[in-house]
């Protein structure tokens, strides 16, 4: 399953999500992130998804590699539901059975604090799917070059997010490699008492722990060997170029913008 996660990988196509500017990208996504919050009814969540699936159409990217590669998220989304219903003790009561209540406002925060969770996650998974990794990079320092009057390592910062974007499927490949491993030497991991599953999650960090330094290791050797000093003097091969798409989803953003401000309670 974990060989499956998409987050951190890049996926070829001919889109015009693909064909973006990365800074755009970045600053739709970080808009996103922020706009997400002005949602509060089912009209406003509904505009929300209907943006995200409209993007997630426009990238090409398969729905069953999409489903494939979330598997493992949705469990994240429906744990935070069964969260707020069980905890959320406000409105009318909708169901009682023993111990369990459920009540009106449990129920609605669930869902829409869920479907937060997973518009974000698409959003999100949705630009390294569509961006290579040294296009965020260039995007992300391109966007904080004003910091650097203020000496902030702005290059520095660029590359290390983008090698750990880069880095978060080759750690899950790892992870699914040495838990196999593992298995065919007895290690039950998704059985047995909660206390030895715990247990066993010990034997796959340390190899984990090993591999990952390792793999740092042959970076910084690499990049060295390659004669990298910093992003001072540096030029880039490939160079940003802000298209007319860019500007119509930043105005179609904003346009989602003041209809949540709008129809919000």
């Amino acid at each position: 399953m974990m060989e499956k996660m998409i987050f951190g990988r890049y996926v070829p196509a001919d889109s015009v999500i693909h064909k973006m500017d990365s800074r755009s990208k970045l600053i739709i996504i970080f808009l996103f992130v922020c706009i997400i919050f002005l949602a509060n009814n089912a009209v406003t969540y509904a505009l929300i998804g209907i943006y995200t699936f409209f993007m997630l159409g426009m990238s090409r990217i398969p729905i069953r590699f999409l489903y494939g590669g979330l598997k493992p998220v949705l469990w994240l989304v429906l744990f935070t539901l069964v969260l707020q219903l069980f905890f959320t003790k406000e409105g009318a009561l909708l169901v009682s059975w023993g111990p369990v209540k459920i009540y009106e406002e449990g129920l609605r925060m669930g869902i829409f604090i869920s479907l937060r969770f997973f518009f974000l996650i698409l959003m999100t998974s949705l630009l390294t799917l569509t961006t290579t990794p040294i296009e965020i990079t260039d995007g992300l320092e391109t966007l904080l070059n004003p910091l650097k009057k203020i000496r902030f390592p702005v290059h520095e910062m660029a590359l290390m997010m983008s090698i750990s974007l880069r880095f978060i499927p080759t750690l899950m490949q790892e992870t699914d490699k040495i838990m196999k491993a593992q298995i065919a030497r007895g290690v039950e991991f998704a059985s047995g008492p909660f206390k030895e599953r715990i247990k066993a999650v010990i034997p796959l960090l340390i190899p984990l722990f090993v591999s990952s330094f390792k793999r740092a290791e042959e970076l910084a050797i690499a990049m060295e060997a390659r004669g990298y000093r910093g992003g001072e003097g540096r030029t880039k091969y490939r160079q940003l170029s802000w298209h007319l798409a860019d500007s119509l989803q930043i105005v179609l953003l904003g346009m989602l913008t003041i209809l949540l401000f709008l129809l919000r309670s």
